[in-house]
């Protein structure tokens, strides 16, 4: 009488053989090699370029203790500049956001006479250094303006330059995700009886919602940072139009490392806040849609 064997999984396995071996799966989550190498360098590169100057910045601004941090923050002119940069930087995000993304829409579902001419200067702040974009806004909104309107040493230069050097990062943001957007789902959705408000709604907004926030993150961050631009328009006025990265380079320059590094903690805890709540804005109206 010939007998067979049972393997773990419950097969017969051939008489007078051994069990047959069992491959494990690998888990899901499990690294190859490679992979794991990779993660490393990346890992290691990242730390190299942005924790540890970070770190160093956290460290210096805490270098004379709590009481300096504090008396910085807290001194009239500088609060004025954390003030004015973050309001300004809020509210030129709010208009980029929509302006950035209508000009996104233009761009990508409307044929027109200079559409590719369009295209190109949209990406001319990416490629102008910031301090030649000040010096274009100077030279168009200075004192010697040919429309004769000056606004060197007012928040409306600060807010046109700001601008200026952010209106890219949403239409460059917002126009590749409309691109791949399926007209199709509008037109059906169309053919049901839903208005247009109700597409843009329901079908169009909550599919921009993840790109929208990208953009407006990638903006104000820019905003609120930017210095090339400003140093000729806004004046640099203690209490009016100084702005937080020129309140930053005059610690410098008055070799008081501490306070700089106390303004700039301050703007990157801001930043990481304000991105952290697109994205969740962001996700819920992806969600809801």
């Amino acid at each position: 009488m010939s007998s067979t064997l049972s393997t773990p999984s419950g097969t017969p396995a051939p008489s007078g053989k051994g069990p047959a071996k069992v491959r494990r799966a690998r888990p899901k989550d499990a690294l190859t090699p490679a992979a794991g190498l990779g993660l490393g360098v990346a890992l290691i590169w990242f730390s190299l370029l942005v924790l540890l100057p970070l770190s160093a910045v956290v460290l210096t601004a805490f270098d004379d203790g709590w009481s300096t941090f504090a008396s910085t923050l807290t001194d009239r002119d500088t609060r004025s500049a954390l003030l004015l940069t973050v309001g300004e930087a809020a509210l030129v995000t709010l208009v980029n956001v929509v302006v950035g993304t209508v000009i996104a829409w233009v761009l990508v579902r409307d044929q027109f006479i200079g559409k590719r001419l369009l295209e190109v200067v949209i990406d001319v702040p990416f490629a102008l250094p910031t301090i030649v974009a000040g010096l274009v806004l100077l030279s168009l909104y200075g004192p010697r303006s040919p429309v004769s309107v000056n606004v060197v040493g007012t928040r409306t230069g600060i807010f046109l330059a700001l601008l200026f050097v952010t209106l890219p990062f949403i239409v460059r943001t917002v126009q590749p995700v409309l691109q791949e957007l399926d007209a199709d789902v509008e037109e059906a959705a169309a053919s049901l009886g839903a208005s247009q408000f109700t597409i843009l709604r329901r079908i169009v907004l909550p599919s921009l919602a993840p790109a929208i926030a990208a953009g407006a993150s990638l903006a104000f961050a820019r905003a609120i940072s930017e210095f090339g631009s400003l140093v000729l328009i806004a004046g640099n006025i203690p209490g009016e139009t100084e702005v937080a990265s020129l309140k930053i380079l005059k610690f410098i320059e008055g070799d008081n490392y501490a306070a700089a590094a106390s303004v700039a903690f301050l703007l990157l805890l801001v930043a990481t806040v304000v991105i952290a709540a697109l994205d969740v804005i962001s996700r819920r109206v992806a969600r809801r849609g």
